[in-house]
């Protein structure tokens, strides 16, 4: 197989690069002439440079190509630059799109995100679920759901696309919660908010077997849950002092963090900083619950991933 990979520089697409060679598979990593190509330095892969709206320079790089993975996207919450992020995750999953379908790509992978559902409530869901949340979260949420649509009305049209939703992204090099772990070894991590805060967990090795399971078993259009299961915050730090024997972190109280994130809001809109906590970071923490079941990609795309204790135990052993 010829794969065409974007974002193959990000934290989900270098391991499905490493993934892709070991197998055998030709592999293009498409990214930007100033990413940070640290991730891909030891990967005998061959770059296309060009931006992800660039649909001139993905077609070009698409050229013989029999699969696209699209996993670049602009992930943050917080302050963050909401055009910017509508550019990249909206505008460029439709340059993807038609690119792909004029260069004759016979499959191409979404990476998408539970979030598309919108806040659940605490319901458990799973792909047959109505979104019901009247407007969103977030910029990324509301920037990814119409990505989304763009991928759906693209399948719907007969292009063979498949979208995969993986819950939260864990595993060596994960650029969010990964910093929270390092700080945790090093004994630096004394308080925490949130600790009842369901969290859906994947290792990133896991979800890429569900990417290439996407793409030999599944039909055009199909959409797949991918979340290992759930833990709170405090089951998660739980695991790792069982692992290391360093304290769990000690729960700051809701009403100081709900306070201390609408403090430091606008001070971090004023001089362009994003705070350790936001008004949006602190509605994920309390007033957002996203809750999933990944039986069908299991059933359907045989997939088994690791268990999550594994996962968390990957984490503080790399």
């Amino acid at each position: 197989m010829k794969a065409l990979v974007t974002g193959a520089n990000g934290f989900t697409g270098s391991h499905l690069c490493q993934y892709l060679l070991q197998r055998g598979d030709q592999v293009i990593a498409y990214v930007r002439q100033t990413s940070d190509l640290s991730r891909l330095k030891e990967l005998d892969v061959e770059f296309a440079y060009g931006e992800i709206t660039d649909q001139a320079s993905l077609e070009s790089a698409m050229q013989g190509v029999n699969t696209v993975f699209h996993t670049a996207a602009y992930v943050e919450l917080g302050l963050v630059d909401a055009a910017l992020m509508e550019r990249v995750n909206v505008g460029g999953t439709k340059a993807v799109l038609s690119a792909a379908q004029a260069a004759g790509v016979s499959r191409m992978v979404y990476c998408s995100t539970i979030g598309v559902y919108g806040d659940t409530q605490g319901k458990l869901i799973d792909e047959t679920f109505a979104r019901q949340q009247a407007g969103f979260s977030s910029a990324y949420d509301r920037t990814k759901y119409l990505a989304q649509q763009a991928v759906d009305a693209a399948a719907q049209s007969g292009f063979h696309v498949v979208s995969v939703m993986p819950s939260g992204i864990f595993g060596p090099g994960d650029p969010h919660f990964g910093k929270v772990v390092q700080l945790f070894l090093k004994g630096g991590l004394k308080v925490w908010a949130g600790a009842d805060r369901v969290t859906g967990i994947v290792h990133v090795d896991d979800l890429v077997d569900a990417m290439l399971l996407a793409v030999e078993r599944s039909q055009p259009g199909e959409h797949y849950i991918i979340s290992t299961g759930e833990l709170t915050t405090q089951e998660m730090f739980q695991v790792f002092s069982n692992e290391t024997g360093i304290a769990v972190p000690t729960e700051i109280p809701e009403p100081i963090v709900r306070v201390a994130g609408g403090i430091l809001d606008p001070i971090g809109r004023l001089l362009g900083w994003q705070p350790p906590l936001s008004r949006e970071r602190v509605h994920y923490l309390y007033d957002r619950c996203v809750r999933v079941s990944a039986d069908k990609a299991r059933k359907q795309l045989d997939w088994n991933p690791r268990s999550i204790q594994e996962t968390l135990r990957d984490l503080v052993q790399q």
